[in-house]
C-alpha cells in the first residue's frame, strides 16, 4: 500500500513538499498513530529526493510532534489522538454512571451525522472495507470470539467515520473511540456478556452498513441513532442486573457466614 501513498514531489522546494505530502497523509487519516514509515533509503527513492533533504523534512515533522524516531527502530507516526482527558479525570469518569450516558448521547449525535455523510460520500473502496469488516464481525460472532467481535465493532465505527470524508469529524470520532480502548466505559463488557444483546448488535451493524452501501442517508442516520439508543438502554439494564447480582451474592455470602459462625452458649437458668 505504501508504494501507492508516497509519490514523487516537485523538486523546486523539495523539503517543504515532502513535509506537505506527509502532513496531508496524516490529516486525511491515510497514515495513523503508530504507523511505521518506510526506511530512509526506500522513502527517499519513492519521493525521488535525496536522503539529506528527506532527513530535513522528517526532522521538521518530528519538531511539530507528528513523527517520532526510535533509535535503531525507524520512524513512526506519533500519537495523533492523544488522551482526551487527564488520567485523573478519566478515572473519575469511570467511577460514575452519568458520564456514560453523556458519552453515548455525544456519540449518537456524531455517529448519526457520520453515517448520513458516509451514505452520501462513501467510495467503492470505503464500501468494500465496510463489507469486509462486517464479514469479519460475522465470523467472530459465529465463532463466539467476543473479543474479536468487539474489536471489529470499533473498527467498523472508525471506517464509517472515514467514509464520511470530513477530516474534523473523522479525528473527533477517533478521539471519542479512544475512550473505549482505554476501557473507561464498562457498558461494552456488560453488553457483550449477553448473547441476545450481541445478536441484536450484529443485526444493527448489518442494517447500518447496508444503508451506507446502498446510499440511503436517511436510513443510515436512523440506523446509527437507533444503534446507540439500544446500546444506552441495554447498558443501563445490564448495569442494573449486575448490581442486583452483586447484592444477591453478598447476601448469600453473609447468610453462609452467619450459619457457619459458632453460636453463643445458652445461659443456664437458676
Amino acid at each position: 500500500m505504501q508504494d501507492e501513498i508516497f509519490t514523487s514531489i516537485d523538486h523546486r522546494n523539495t523539503a517543504d513538499e515532502a513535509v506537505r505530502q506527509i502532513e496531508l497523509l496524516l490529516l486525511d487519516g491515510v497514515l495513523s498513530s503508530g504507523d511505521r514509515l518506510p526506511g530512509e533509503r526506500e522513502l527517499s527513492e519513492r519521493l525521488e529526493i535525496s536522503r539529506p533533504v528527506l532527513r530535513e523534512a522528517l526532522k521538521t515533522l518530528e519538531e511539530r510532534g507528528l513523527l517520532v524516531s526510535r533509535h535503531g527502530g525507524g520512524t513512526y507516526v506519533a500519537d495523533l489522538i492523544g488522551q482526551i482527558f487527564s488520567p485523573a479525570v478519566s478515572e473519575l469518569i469511570a467511577r460514575h454512571e452519568r458520564p456514560t450516558r453523556d458519552y453515548l448521547e455525544y456519540r449518537r449525535m456524531l455517529e448519526g451525522h457520520a453515517a448520513e455523510l458516509a451514505a452520501k460520500r462513501a467510495s467503492e473502496a470505503d464500501k468494500a472495507r465496510l463489507s469486509a469488516i462486517l464479514d469479519g464481525m460475522e465470523k467472530a460472532h459465529a465463532d463466539g470470539d467476543f473479543q474479536a467481535e468487539a474489536e471489529r465493532d470499533i473498527e467498523l465505527h472508525h471506517a464509517i467515520g472515514e467514509a464520511a470524508h470530513n477530516i474534523i469529524l473523522m479525528h473527533t470520532l477517533r478521539a471519542c473511540y479512544r475512550l473505549l480502548s482505554l476501557g473507561i466505559f464498562h457498558h461494552r463488557r456488560l453488553i457483550f456478556d449477553q448473547a441476545a444483546a450481541r445478536e441484536k448488535l450484529f443485526r444493527q451493524h448489518r442494517i447500518l452498513v447496508d444503508a451506507i452501501v446502498s446510499g440511503d442517508p436517511g436510513a443510515a442516520r436512523k440506523a446509527a441513532e437507533e444503534h446507540i439508543d439500544y446500546v444506552a438502554e441495554t447498558a443501563t439494564e445490564a448495569a442494573r442486573a449486575y448490581e442486583r447480582q452483586r447484592i444477591a451474592e453478598m447476601r448469600n455470602s453473609q447468610r453462609a457466614a452467619a450459619k457457619a459462625a459458632p453460636r453463643p452458649a445458652k445461659g443456664k437458668t437458676a
